[in-house]
């Protein structure tokens, strides 16, 4: 991989600081967050519904669906094992640890049996995966049938990942919606949803 894309996949080193990052880029992205919480919730998933976060950095969209909604399962995944120690750490001082799991692996290599997720989202990731047509083939094998993926990312950059998931979901409903995270009058924000037809 080339410096520039080394360096921009990590978002010029500051995934290596997560603190940093949890300050600065977190704290930007916290209507996003609300959204994403707030579509799960309205989704009405019942009971020991396992939900995936890909690509959750510092784990704060896990830990705010778990707080909104305790009676599911939710697991966060990230390629970076300094985000991962701090989302471990944030879940542990909200007192969620115990409820919210927390994985290093890769959106193109996930580490569990297929048919485990009836819900995935990934917020603000996708546009930093180097293979999206991977992570879609991975995402669509770990997904239960009937489940849901959820990505928000810019709205130019989810034009790859519905190219990506129409050839991973053959069968399934698939759209791109602007998605209001604030006041602004611009949607630069997008959901790309994939969802059983």
């Amino acid at each position: 991989m080339h410096t520039i894309h080394r360096a921009r996949a990590s978002l010029f080193g500051l995934f290596h600081h997560g603190s940093l990052y949890d300050r600065l880029i977190s704290q930007g992205f916290r209507p996003l967050y609300a959204r994403v919480t707030a579509d799960v919730t309205a989704a009405s998933p019942g009971a020991g519904t396992r939900v995936l976060d890909v690509g959750t950095g510092p784990g704060r969209v896990p830990l705010a669906i778990a707080r909104a909604l305790p009676a599911l399962r939710v697991e966060g995944l990230d390629l970076s094992a300094e985000m991962i120690d701090l989302a471990r750490r944030n879940a542990a001082e909200a007192g969620l640890g115990d409820r919210v799991d927390f994985t290093v692996a890769d959106v193109a290599d996930l580490p569990y049996p297929g048919e485990s997720f009836d819900l995935i989202v990934s917020s603000m990731s996708q546009h930093h995966w180097p293979d999206a047509a991977a992570g879609m083939r991975e995402l669509r094998r770990v997904l239960r049938p009937g489940g849901r993926v959820w990505i928000y990312d810019f709205r130019f950059a989810l034009r790859r990942a519905e190219a990506a998931a129409r050839a991973a979901f053959p069968g399934y409903r698939i759209r791109r919606e602007p998605v209001r995270t604030g006041r602004l009058p611009v949607r630069l924000i997008g959901r790309l949803v994939v969802e059983p037809s």
